[in-house]
């Protein structure tokens, strides 16, 4: 396959560099206190779905909406409900959000649910699971991943393109989780690809993520590559 381009543009260089694994830097401490900002994604804001005083645990629904342009907002610690307000959010907006105080334990909520195998789900409930999990875009919007999944029946789907470009310098998020996370990254394009049974999928890389493309390759042989 011949290598497409154009002409002139801006080609500044990678400044890329993977060597280092994936890791938190950010651990929240007992006694901290998270905030949720019931602003997280494009579309309807959601609802605190819990009150000052509620005890929380890890992965309960804090802020949810009736919108279908929206998802669910999750507890990430457990802890106990200490206020709930308007604050800054980084848009430069003020919007209602859940204060919560950590209590260090991480407990987890009885609405955590085991995996399921998708191939024994119904289309529906994968969406509704989609939307219950909070799957967002990790672009700028936010844009709700059920949505996107949901298209008009006359709009037939035939390609579900996976961009796993990342050309911006510096930037190497994705590259990482090509490294770290092939086998769930095939997984989630074989969940989409259920959807839409007349469909391909597409991998996109760059090809300056040899390595990448090396672990997808071993990861799959129904991958074609040029």
């Amino acid at each position: 396959m011949k290598k497409k381009s154009f002409p002139r543009g801006i080609h500044p260089p990678d400044l890329k560099s993977t060597a280092k694994m994936t890791r938190s830097i950010i651990e929240p401490k007992e006694g901290s206190i998270m905030i949720y900002p019931m602003v997280q994604h494009i579309g309807a804001p959601c609802k605190p779905t819990v009150t000052v005083g509620d005890g929380v645990k890890v992965g309960q629904v804090i802020g949810d909406s009736e919108g279908f342009v929206s998802a669910p907002i999750h507890a990430s610690v457990s802890g106990k409900v200490v206020k709930i307000e308007k604050t800054l959010v980084p848009k430069g907006v003020m919007c209602q959000a859940v204060f919560v105080e950590n209590d260090g334990q991480f407990t987890e909520s009885s609405q955590v649910q085991p995996d399921k195998d998708y191939k024994d789900i119904p289309r529906e409930e994968i969406l509704s699971l989609i939307r219950k999990g909070g799957v967002v875009g990790l672009g700028g919007a936010g844009f709700p991943a059920h949505v996107k999944l949901n298209p008009p029946e006359n709009k037939p789907i035939d390609t579900v393109l996976v961009n796993a470009a990342e050309c911006e310098p510096y930037l190497t998020t994705d590259h990482r989780v090509m490294l770290e996370e092939t086998e769930d990254i095939l997984t989630g394009l074989e969940v989409v690809l259920s959807l839409f049974p007349e469909a391909c999928g597409i991998i996109a890389v760059e090809d300056n993520k040899e390595d990448a493309m090396s672990n997808l390759r071993k990861s799959t042989p129904m991958i074609a590559f040029p």
